[in-house]
């Protein structure tokens, strides 16, 4: 075949499921590039476990689709799973992930340490508070279930080439798609779907686009059974959080593996071609703790005999959420990598979402988070966008409190008033990789917040106070806020207003110097970003967002550029401005005396 309308890079289980979603919609003319054999990526290492529960409603409807797909396909073993709670603060985090869960329809159910027990006889009592109960949970063989849902693309009209190796992708004048170059021939596509995993990042480059995934080392071990201690088949699946740990009963034995705290990344600018399903050496001195946390809640392991250490790496990005759907600027070119560990879970949700996305514009589900444009300048460093994968591998399973903070990596972006913050001790919090003050300890030093949390938990935060006093500051007299951080867009040329006016909800036709609030909105109405836009010349406006937003809102006005519209320069202008806000019933005074402004009404 020398022509597809949609070529998908990559054999692992994303490739195939979305492959399988899109013949399914009716695009018969799919085609699967592997540059091995199916599974030969990340694909062929997982334990196989497979869970509806997560903190994300999007992640956990994705989940429950991935359930039923394999299930109907013959590839899954339900036994239901349980998430244990070994600490207080964990089983507080739990209810709050059920109520979620039972929010958007999932069969979960919240269980007491003696239930569990009941279900779960070989754990220790020992620092148990309870659990989550999920009975549709269980578990797969990833290299039957990946073919499995390749045999379903391919009688359903897909077509599967392994063995071929993608070199280049051609655009056409306008940036659209044109071929697909292999080390065996040309193919012209129209769509290009990157679902290449590790190599995902390489694949990107090809057509000039960014993505941040970062290959981090992940660990799981075979046990022997023990006599006395073998595990039935049909136990459910287990996940300690708390302990750092999940698993599963594998022929009496134990098969588990976890979350390092100091997990290693290799392959930061790019991972080898020649790079398969082999494993890496393990690494027996960073996997202790996790043997240590697997022998507190079962004991009978220390007596274990292991079979073998795996070793295998798996693609992460800055914030452990996949990397998903069109590419802007780069007509038909989409990803559906980076999945950060959610491969089986997500897979058959995320192709069916893709399949959705490309055919119908948009989806269901909110995909917000997932946008694979959401990374900009700050994660073009690949040595400071691993620090933020290593880190939130760190944090897959630690707990991880509302107010704590990211410690990797830092200091990244500060503003012009960074050094003065520090005079007056301030305690930096992080955003995008901006330093910004989350409060101030007078007469101590400045510091970096990070998991400050954990010490007084779920409890009123020992800063309460003082944000208080701030507040009444501000509202009684006057204050100072610097505000560099927020995202800030200029949008200038004859296409300017043309694309405000098309994506905002609210009138940008207003005279020079007027300030806009307004929203972005998609096709069906929902609010897509939360903005300001100052019109500074005829031709020129400025949109003002949030630090954490900024690449998000940038990709989504440079997505809603059309063929054919007037040219519009769309730039992130963020570093290049200094902002400080003064508020508060006494800031007129101030500015009278530092302007010869008039600054009364």
């Amino acid at each position: 075949m020398d022509r597809a309308r949609v070529v998908v890079i990559g054999g692992g289980i994303t490739g195939c499921s979305v492959a399988l979603h899109l013949v399914k919609a009716g695009l018969t003319d799919v085609l699967v590039l592997e540059k091995g054999e199916l599974t030969s990526g990340s694909t062929s290492h997982p334990v196989g476990l497979v869970t509806m529960f997560n903190p994300s409603p999007t992640m956990m409807r994705f989940r429950r689709y991935s359930i039923e797909l394999y299930r109907e396909l013959g590839a899954f073993e339900a036994v239901g799973s349980m998430r244990l709670a070994s600490s207080r603060e964990q089983f507080a985090e739990l209810q709050r992930g059920v109520s979620r869960a039972k929010g958007i329809g999932l069969d979960v159910d919240l269980i007491s340490a003696e239930e569990a027990r009941e279900r779960m006889p070989m754990a220790s009592p020992e620092s148990l508070y309870g659990a989550v109960y999920v009975p549709g949970d269980g578990f797969l063989d990833p290299h039957t279930a990946t073919h499995a849902v390749a045999r379903a693309a391919v009688a359903q009209g897909a077509t599967i080439r392994t063995g071929v190796r993608v070199t280049g992708i051609e655009l056409s004048p306008n940036r659209a798609i044109s071929r697909v170059l292999t080390d065996v021939g040309p193919i012209e596509a129209e769509v290009v779907v990157n679902a290449a995993g590790i190599w995902a990042p390489r694949i990107a480059e090809m057509v000039g686009a960014f993505v941040p995934s970062t290959p981090v080392d992940h660990q799981h071990v075979a046990l022997k059974p023990v006599p006395g201690a073998e595990l039935p088949r049909d136990m459910p699946c287990f996940r300690d959080p708390d302990n750092l740990v999940y698993g599963k009963a594998e022929h009496g034995g134990v098969l588990f593996g976890g979350y390092e705290p100091d997990p290693a990344a290799r392959w930061v600018d790019g991972v080898p071609w020649e790079h398969s399903a082999r494993s890496l050496p393990p690494d027996y001195a960073r996997f202790e703790r996790l043997m240590r946390g697997a022998i507190r809640r079962f004991p009978f392991m220390e007596g274990a005999e292991v079979v073998k250490l795996v070793c295998h790496p798996d693609a992460m990005t800055p914030d452990a959420n996949p990397l998903l759907g069109p590419v802007p600027g780069i007509r038909g070119f989409w990803m559906a990598a980076g999945l950060s560990l959610n491969g089986f879970g997500g897979a058959g949700g995320i192709g069916r979402s893709i399949a959705e996305w490309m055919i119908e514009g948009d989806t269901e589900l909110d995909m917000t988070p997932y946008r694979a444009w959401r990374f900009g300048r700050n994660h073009r460093d690949p040595a400071y966008a691993a620090e933020c994968a290593r880190e939130a591998y760190k944090y897959y399973y630690l707990l991880r409190y509302p107010f704590d903070h990211d410690e990797w990596g830092r200091p990244r972006r500060v503003s012009a008033l960074h050094s003065r913050l520090q005079d007056l001790g301030c305690v930096f919090g992080v955003k995008n990789g901006w330093e910004r003050s989350d409060y101030f300890e007078p007469g101590k030093p400045s510091r970096m917040a990070g998991a400050d949390q954990r010490k007084f938990g779920w409890s009123k935060p020992p800063w309460f106070e003082r944000v208080d006093a701030e507040h009444r500051a501000f509202r009684e007299r006057v204050g100072i806020i610097d505000m560099s951080s927020f995202g800030k867009i200029e949008v200038s040329g004859p296409g300017a207003l043309p694309l405000l006016e098309h994506v905002a909800d609210n009138r940008i036709d207003r005279p020079v110097g007027r300030v806009v609030y307004t929203q972005f909105l998609n096709r069906r109405g929902g609010i897509v970003a939360d903005v300001t836009v100052t019109r500074l010349v005829k031709d020129r406006f400025r949109v003002v967002t949030g630090a954490g937003y900024v690449d998000g809102d940038l990709g989504w006005l440079r997505s809603s550029v059309r063929e054919g519209d007037e040219p519009v320069d769309l730039r992130d202008v963020t570093e290049d401005l200094s902002v400080i806000g003064l508020w508060g019933p006494r800031a007129r005074d101030v500015l009278e005396t530092v302007s010869s402004d008039d600054v009364s009404n």
